[in-house]
């Protein structure tokens, strides 16, 4: 049985912020559970028995090397993906990047990292991520 394909599985995300009020994006790669090639604010899937708040923190540090601090959540987007047969919950949160050089430690499941201003993003994000943006828009800096 596979999260997001055979049950709804749960996948958690962040904007993370740096100082200078710039916002971490990752584009995904090939080796991604879903829409390749698009940005996202990353993330992952939520363990059995871990808070969100913990896989946002475990992700970061496994996939970018990162220390981030968790903040106010800013939505829940239904990320339906019908061509790919796929249903997730996504939760996603303000956090702040804490420490840690961020490097690509999965490249197969990432192409390329960076850091945005928020007016100045890639056009191509995945579905969470629009989302995501859309609520913090809503909402502004947490």
């Amino acid at each position: 049985m596979r999260p997001g394909h055979d049950f709804i599985g749960v996948g958690v995300g962040a904007m993370v912020f740096d100082d200078d009020g710039r916002v971490f994006l990752a584009r995904r790669g090939a080796a991604a559970r879903n829409e390749a090639g698009l940005w996202e604010f990353p993330g992952g899937m939520v363990s059995f028995g871990e808070t969100l708040a913990a896989a946002v923190v475990r992700e970061f540090d496994e996939e970018y090397g990162m220390a981030v601090e968790v903040g106010a959540l800013l939505g829940v987007s239904d990320h339906i993906l019908p061509d790919e047969g796929q249903h997730w919950v996504s939760p996603s949160f303000a956090a702040r990047w804490i420490g840690g050089t961020p490097a690509i430690r999965e490249p197969g499941k990432c192409t390329a990292i960076g850091w945005f201003r928020v007016g100045a993003l890639p056009e191509q994000l995945t579905q969470a991520s629009r989302d995501t943006l859309t609520a913090y828009r809503k909402k502004g800096p947490a």
